[in-house]
Order: C-alpha cells, then sequence, then structure tokens
C-alpha cells in the first residue's frame, strides 16, 4: 500500500528570478526562507516545491500534497490577469509563477485542499477568482502607504504598521481570541480593488484598504491575508494561531488521504 510521509506537505511555489550581474545573470527558482519554516515551525508540516511545473499538471500535483501556501514576492501579477497594462514597467513580474498559482487556486478550492495565501498570494486568489487591483495603493487619494522602509533593519521592516479592524463572524476573528483589531506589518504596494466574487473581506486597514479574506462555501481551510504573518510566527500570537490552524487542515486532509488509499487497496479487484 502507498507509505504516506511522517509529516503533511505542503506545496509551496518558485519564484523565478535572474540572479548575478547583468552580463552573467543566470535564471534560479527560489522560495524564501521564512515561508519554509513558517510552514515547518508554525504548521509543522513539510514544505515542498514543484520545480517547472506548469498549469496542466496542477491537478496530479494537488492530488499528492496536503495543503498550499502561496507566499509574498518581490514580483507582481501581471496586471493583464485582470485587464489593465503595466502601470510601472519599474516593477518586477512574474508570468512562470502566475501560469501557475491561478490555476492552483481554482483547483485547491475545488478540491477541498487547505490554502493560506501571504500578500503575492492574497493578491493571486483574488485576481484567479476574477478580481482586480490597484497597481499602486500609495498612489490613491487618502490611502496610506503600504510599502515597507526599504533602508530600514528587517526587524523595523517587519514590525507593526498599522491596525487591521477584522470582522465579528470571521475565523480570523475566532484566531485573533475574539480581538476586534489587531496590529499588523505592512510591506506592500498593490492590494485589492475589486473583490473577486466568492470571497468575503474580514480584515480592514484604517484606509479602508481590504487585508484579509475568507472564503464562501470553502470545504477546508482557506485563508487570504495582505500582511507577512510568516516573519517569526513562532513570536506573535495571531501568527501562531493561523498557522496553528492551517496545520491542523493539513492533518485532517492526510488523515482523509490515508482513509481512502486503505479503502482503495482493500477493495476487491474487478475480474
Amino acid at each position: 500500500m502507498l507509505a504516506f510521509p511522517s509529516t503533511p506537505l505542503v506545496w509551496m511555489p518558485a519564484d523565478h528570478r535572474l540572479l548575478g550581474d547583468h552580463d552573467h545573470a543566470m535564471p534560479f527558482l527560489l522560495l524564501g526562507d521564512k515561508y519554509a519554516r513558517a510552514v515547518k515551525v508554525g504548521a509543522r508540516a513539510q514544505p515542498v516545491m514543484f520545480p517547472l511545473a506548469d498549469a496542466a499538471d496542477v491537478p496530479a500535483l494537488l492530488a499528492g500534497v496536503d495543503g498550499v501556501v502561496l507566499t509574498g514576492s518581490p514580483s507582481n501579477v501581471h496586471p493583464r490577469h485582470f485587464g489593465e497594462a503595466v502601470a510601472d514597467p519599474a516593477l518586477p513580474l512574474d508570468e512562470a509563477r502566475d501560469e501557475v498559482t491561478l490555476a492552483v487556486v481554482r483547483h485547491a478550492l475545488a478540491g477541498g485542499i487547505p490554502l493560506l495565501g501571504i500578500c503575492r498570494g492574497f493578491q493571486e486568489i483574488n485576481v484567479a477568482l476574477g478580481g482586480s487591483l490597484h497597481q499602486a495603493v500609495h498612489a490613491l487619494p487618502g490611502h496610506l502607504d503600504h510599502r515597507e522602509p526599504k533602508a530600514a533593519p528587517l526587524d523595523e521592516q517587519y514590525g507593526p504598521r498599522h491596525e487591521v479592524t477584522l470582522q465579528p463572524d470571521s475565523v480570523l476573528h475566532r484566531l485573533a481570541g475574539g480581538a476586534p483589531t489587531v496590529r499588523v506589518n505592512s510591506l506592500h504596494g498593490q492590494g485589492i480593488r475589486r473583490l473577486a466574487p466568492g470571497l468575503r473581506a474580514v480584515a480592514h486597514a484604517p484606509d479602508g484598504l481590504i487585508e484579509a479574506v475568507e472564503f464562501d462555501h470553502a470545504h477546508a481551510f482557506a485563508l487570504a491575508v495582505q500582511w507577512h504573518p510568516e516573519w517569526r510566527c513562532w513570536d506573535d500570537p495571531l501568527s501562531s494561531a493561523i498557522f496553528r490552524a492551517f496545520g491542523e487542515a493539513l492533518r485532517q486532509r492526510r488523515a482523509r488521504r490515508e482513509a481512502d488509499a486503505r479503502a482503495f487497496a482493500a477493495a476487491p479487484e474487478l475480474p
């Protein structure tokens, strides 16, 4: 019978990046340590990558994992996916990642596979389901500048920047222990403009920007946040609660997969 790994497996997408000087830049497939470590420590699961997967591979690959974390990234979702031209050509894009992650969102939700989106992943989920993005939140009248101070030390970049107000009847509100507001970090230039059908906004920044979404009629854990709970998640109560709840959902899915495998192995062979 198929042997399952000792810990749940979590698919984390690769970023496509050129590294090296301009004359000798080489393509790399990257996963940030902070995301993988949050899954390993906070969710007690094993991060996995499928380098060079494409959209056609997504259903088969999802069948072999227990959940998905869509990570943040320096790159942005290409605006052609929500009917716009690129507003700032200087900002990095990653269309190879878009091809995979937008398909992952749709198939994961349809298959009841636990899904956690962070920053770019939060935006990918909204775009995959038919929403759109502001390409420069800081340029909008009445909005905060949600970008990090890039010259500051990392502890300052990832430190709390503003409050978010939580929707009282949400999973996120429960994970926050019933607190009406929490303070979060902020390291993004883009944000949700038009909320996708099937998504529900469950946290807002002081300027009204959507900071977290949950899913109507989700069949498993499904949450996405604009901030970065992966940063030292063990030091923050809400971040710890998010990854702990995600980990519980992973173990529930793995138990179902194991039960299905045992039932399949015990079924009589057809003549």
